[in-house]
């Protein structure tokens, strides 16, 4: 993807926008995100996610480190 990476501040049902960009990358996959097709993030670990399979593996390596 063609672009500027954006630095975001994820919070509940929304996020502010810290370092202008048109996308982000998955926590998980690596993948590109654009920002107009972001859905899935984590407000506590800060992090954004590609699709629901990319929360769900988070969660289970979550879920296993306790």
């Amino acid at each position: 993807m063609n672009g500027i990476k954006a630095k975001l501040k994820f919070k509940p049902n929304s996020f502010d926008i810290v370092k202008e960009g048109n996308y982000v990358v998955c926590a998980v996959s690596g993948k590109n995100i654009p920002l107009s097709e972001l859905s899935y993030w984590n407000v506590d670990l800060q992090e954004a996610y590609f699709s629901p399979k990319e929360v769900k593996l988070r969660y289970e390596q979550i879920k296993l480190k306790k």
